[in-house]
């Protein structure tokens, strides 16, 4: 345990000051790292929060929780617990683990910390990259388990990646530590456990400290994802807006930097970077440079891609169109930025709105369009489905859901404001009375 020691006291340099919450299965590896911890507490004095996940998944879920609570309060800790009373019928791991880290960041805020740190063992970190070149992920993803990870107000540590797992049972039980044994953890069901059996002892057999070097593996591409992301991180800022992007930009950058300017795309849309790999990267790649106006390309958990002419976009299955309908009374600012002011002046052109109240039923109203709206035009005989009138203007699909209609109150569209005009649009427009224009 000497490297992990080192790492606490003299490069993570912990203080008197300091706020660590720590996750604590009651298990034999995080039990070994609060064990750590109180015993560098004794000499340092920095405050520690123990923070329970009880999963209910287990008949000795609920003893665990009271074991732990007993063994916290012999060491005057501070003691979180929090249960999982329901998951979904599918991702049990991905749902438990981002139901754990949000219980975390709620604790670090409560108790204002400043570290948070977990159990991962070296052995962890092993199983999570060859897991992920196996299976193809995206370059941080291929990182395995950071050592280190800076958020805005916390950092998340891991500084029992130092050690193996046999290393922790042996310090366990030299020391008497005491824990809980999940036996489902030894399930061959789970694909990390058929690695654990079969394809680590061959790697440890070749080299007895081969965590250390997946270590400096996994070190080395945070510290070249660290260097490439500043320029990523400025690109993907001016570019990536309200989860869609201009294309001509995108194909402008050289492939590593398309890449990774996805990967961090992906980073927005999903909080489990474990459900996209690199195939889904590929595809997404290929599917911009087709370039096809109204393709879609289906990703993980729902969401999709579009074309969406110049643009694309990125949806989810949950995301709704927000209705609206507005009194166009004086003036009236949109959400999208568009503005309607009253005039006292002439002006011609789509942009503007002239018409007799007589010839309408008051007060009008600005909604967005529903389906089967339909217009009847001016100097026409006859009328045009709205969503028509929005295609033959290459209005973007994102921009059509959203787009206003004005309507009288008997909800007949009397303008498409830049667009088009209705029947009822004045043909003498010196003596309408109602007149506005949209900016």
């Amino acid at each position: 345990m000497d490297l992990v020691l080192n790492y606490l006291k003299n490069e993570l340099c912990l203080q008197s000051s300091d706020c660590v919450v720590v996750g604590v299965s009651a298990g034999p590896d995080s039990m070994c790292l609060l064990h750590l911890l109180i015993e560098l507490q004794k000499s340092i004095g920095f405050k520690i929060v123990v923070s329970h996940i009880n999963h209910k998944r287990r008949e000795e879920s609920d003893l665990e929780e009271e074991f732990l609570k007993r063994y916290v309060k012999d060491y005057n800790l501070f003691f979180e617990s929090k249960s999982i009373l329901e998951y979904p019928k599918e991702n049990f791991h991905a749902y438990a683990r981002k139901f754990r880290y949000e219980y975390y960041e709620e604790l670090i805020h409560k108790y204002r910390a400043n570290y948070l740190m977990t159990a991962h063992h070296g052995d962890d970190l092993i199983e999570t990259v060859l897991m992920r070149l196996t299976r193809g992920s995206t370059l941080s993803g291929y990182q395995g388990i950071s050592l280190q990870n800076r958020l805005a107000d916390y950092t998340i540590i891991r500084p029992m990646l130092f050690v193996t797992k046999s290393e922790i049972k042996e310090y366990n039980d030299r020391l008497g530590i005491p824990y809980k044994i999940d036996k489902s953890n030894d399930s061959d069901k789970y694909t990390r456990n058929r690695f654990r059996k079969e394809v680590l002892p061959f790697l440890k057999k070749e080299n007895p400290e081969v965590h250390l070097k997946f270590l400096k593996f996994s070190s080395l591409l945070n510290d070249v994802n660290n260097y490439l992301d500043n320029d990523i991180k400025i690109i993907y800022e001016k570019m990536y807006i309200n989860k869609s992007f201009l294309i001509s930009s995108f194909l402008e950058l050289d492939l590593l930097h398309q890449k990774l300017f996805l990967e961090r795309v992906f980073h927005d849309l999903y909080t489990d970077l474990s459900l996209v790999t690199d195939k889904n990267l590929d595809l997404l790649l290929n599917f911009i440079k087709n370039n096809k106006t109204g393709s879609i390309l289906d990703l993980p958990q729902g969401y999709k891609a579009l074309i969406d002419y110049d643009y694309v976009v990125f949806k989810n299955k949950e995301d709704k169109v927000l209705d609206y309908k507005y009194e166009l009374k004086d003036g009236l600012v949109l959400e999208n930025g568009m503005r309607f002011i009253k005039l006292e002046n002439l002006e011609n052109g789509n942009d503007t709105l002239h018409v007799f109240s007589k010839d309408i039923k008051m007060p009008l109203y600005v909604r967005n369009r529903k389906n089967g709206d339909y217009i009847e035009l001016k100097g026409l005989n006859g009328s045009k489905k709205v969503s028509d009138i929005f295609i033959d203007s290459k209005l973007s699909r994102r921009d059509r859901e959203n787009y206003p209609v004005v309507v009288d109150s008997d909800d007949k569209i009397i303008w498409i404001p830049k667009l088009k005009k209705s029947k009822y649009d004045g043909k003498n427009i010196e003596k309408c009375d109602i007149i506005f224009k949209c900016l």
